[in-house]
């Protein structure tokens, strides 16, 4: 089914729909992840600012697994399995890249190129996980481990 018919089986209204299209980002005509992981930088700012790393991390966490219905629920109504306008999963793996990582706006930018990179070349493991893993926890793994592999090269540079 082309992006453009499946649009229409979208809702903002629907809170799960408004979650998993990345606030609205996700329904950009071009780019929708990168949009998606655009959207996800205030969401950053605030962990950021305001939550302990351990209120971080949980609240993470929180999101990757709620992530798993939000994103099978989103798929469904698309009727497709990984509708490019589902970027909640580019949202938690921003989150992931980010994490004790110090605030700077270099590092928001880094963070953000190194993950919009490894979730568009997906490298062993995450090309294997994108192929092979279906439903609600297919679309989260890949960015997922997008998202660690992203964290462990802002470790290394930060």
């Amino acid at each position: 089914m082309a992006a453009g018919n499946s649009m229409a089986k979208f809702s903002l209204a629907d809170p799960v729909q408004f979650l998993a299209l990345g606030f609205g980002s996700g329904l950009a005509p071009k780019a929708p992840g990168t949009f998606g992981t655009l959207a996800a930088i205030p969401v950053y700012l605030l962990m950021a600012l305001y939550l302990s790393p351990a209120a971080y991390a949980v609240l993470t966490v929180v999101m990757a697994l709620a992530g798993i219905y939000i994103c099978q629920k989103a798929a469904a109504a698309a009727g497709v399995h990984d509708h490019p306008a589902i970027v909640w999963d580019e949202i938690v793996g921003y989150l992931i890249t980010m994490f004790m990582v110090p605030l700077s706006w270099q590092a928001a930018v880094t963070g953000f190129v190194l993950f919009r990179f490894f979730d568009i070349v997906k490298p062993w493991p995450i090309s294997i996980a994108d192929k092979k893993v279906h439903g609600g926890l297919g679309i989260m793994l890949d960015d997922v481990l997008a998202g660690i592999f992203s964290l462990i090269a802002m470790q290394l540079i930060f």
